[in-house]
């Protein structure tokens, strides 16, 4: 290791988000909602990857995340690996994936649909290449963009 060389500290016990799409670091932590007071988040941007080139990660300390937070990370990290560590070593790796389906994790950005007038969950289908997702209850198509955009 060269002087200048700066390296991430492993953490002892949490989550680690690797092979993210550049980008994609920040928008993970607005949507999982961590707390700056309470949650130890190291984030690392446009990284070296051997398999991606460039790469973001998050390393979350403390934290197994639960299924529809897997699920809101896989609408923009598709293809992304997750990483869960207990007492320093790496437990359990899965590949995050793009849901089939998305229900209550988009918000519609149709302002006449009934899931915003009623108390409904939202519920799209979605697509890869390009991602784009359908509701459910007024069809309505939403690209890439306005998915992250969307994202509760």
């Amino acid at each position: 290791m060269k002087k200048d060389d700066i390296r991430l500290m492993p953490i002892s016990n949490g989550t680690v988000l690797d092979h993210l799409p550049v980008g994609a670091a920040l928008k993970i932590v607005e949507i999982l909602k961590l707390d700056k007071a309470k949650d130890a988040v190291t984030v690392a941007i446009n990284t070296e990857s051997a398999r991606r080139g460039r790469k973001d990660l998050v390393f979350i300390e403390g934290k197994a995340l639960t299924k529809k937070e897997i699920d809101r990370i896989g609408l923009i990290a598709d293809h992304g690996t997750m990483n869960i560590i207990k007492n320093k070593e790496v437990k359990r790796k899965e590949k995050i994936s793009l849901p089939k389906q998305a229900t209550g994790l988009i918000k519609c950005i149709n302002p006449k649909c009934i899931t915003n007038i009623e108390k409904l969950a939202t519920k799209f289908s979605l697509t890869e290449k390009p991602l784009k997702a359908k509701c459910h209850y007024c069809e309505k198509t939403i690209s890439e963009e306005e998915i992250f955009k969307a994202i509760k």
